[in-house]
């Protein structure tokens, strides 16, 4: 399977049914042409001899229909907005975490969510660790880190699949260590030997490497031993109000404990009240971020 998938469109060409060619001179024409088929089709520009993918008439329909949210996926313009994290016992800034944004606002849910829906999902994760890298040439001190989200499921091979970002590294001429890979969505993560494979792939270009929302499904030691993550992050529904809550603030307790044990970098995120920074602060969280130190901006160039 690609690791980017791409859709074209064809204003106009032929439309193949049943082996059939049948001309067509705009979308209009090829979704009435469409309206009553039921097999599969793909459609070829004569000029280019380029050809879609073979998909049956409703799901060309499908995408006919949302072309526009398609095409932003696939060559709209992105941009990576910067919420800063900062050490918990110096307040100083640790470095950021960047998050994809659409430049006519529509929300990383509803992108993502097409995304899924039309196989784009690794082209759009893709596309955001590439803007991702260009803010940190742009606007993070050298000395900062960048936390850089990615879906695990979207990096079929990562030796493959991955080879776009490490060459969007080198083209800006940034060391690698300023990167930190997040995985986002763990507790949904079934096939842990192909996330302990991404990590290896991005540890052996010199990267770290993160466990995002944890909490839900990967606080058990055993599997902390199995992924080796550099940092973890907490997530924000054991952080949220921990100062007035007893049965959290015991769970934070451990997971520090548990951490510190292991070397890992504990990080506390969705922080919005200074008695939760007061609670991290005391437990010996390392880091934090969330509404209280700064909410994702975009940066000036």
């Amino acid at each position: 399977m690609a690791c980017a998938t791409t859709i074209p469109f064809f204003e106009r060409g032929l439309v193949v049914v049943n082996e059939q060619p049948r001309p067509y001179g705009s979308l209009d024409e090829l979704t009435s042409q469409l309206a009553d088929v039921q097999t599969d089709v793909y459609c070829i520009d004569p000029v280019t001899n380029r050809q879609t993918a073979l998909v049956t008439a409703g799901s060309l329909l499908d995408q006919i229909a949302n072309r526009d949210m398609i095409e932003l996926i696939q060559h709209g313009e992105f941009e990576s907005h910067l919420q800063p994290i900062v050490h918990l016992d110096t307040g100083e800034r640790f470095g950021y975490e960047a998050l994809l944004r659409s430049r006519n606002d529509i929300s990383p849910g509803q992108l993502f969510q097409a995304a899924n829906r039309f196989g784009l999902h690794s082209k759009l994760d893709q596309r955001a660790r590439a803007e991702a890298i260009k803010a940190t040439y742009h606007a993070v001190l050298p000395h900062e880190k960048t936390f850089i989200n990615f879906l695990p499921s979207t990096i079929y091979n990562p030796d493959y699949c991955l080879q776009h970002t490490f060459e969007v590294i080198d083209r800006y001429d940034l060391s690698p260590d300023r990167f930190i890979f997040e995985v986002v969505e763990t507790e949904k993560v079934q096939d842990v030997a192909h996330l302990q494979h991404v990590f290896s792939t991005y540890k052996k270009r010199g990267m770290k490497v993160a466990l995002d929302d944890v909490g839900a499904g990967f606080s058990t030691l055993d599997m902390l031993k199995r992924l080796e993550p550099d940092y973890v992050k907490i997530d924000r529904s054991y952080i949220s109000f921990c100062d007035q809550d007893t049965e959290k603030r015991a769970f934070l307790k451990n997971v520090r404990q548990l951490t510190r044990t292991m070397g890992i970098t504990l990080l506390a995120e969705g922080i919005e009240r200074a008695e939760e920074v007061d609670v991290c602060r005391e437990l010996g969280f390392d880091l934090a971020q969330g509404y209280y130190f700064g909410k994702p901006a975009p940066y000036a160039l």
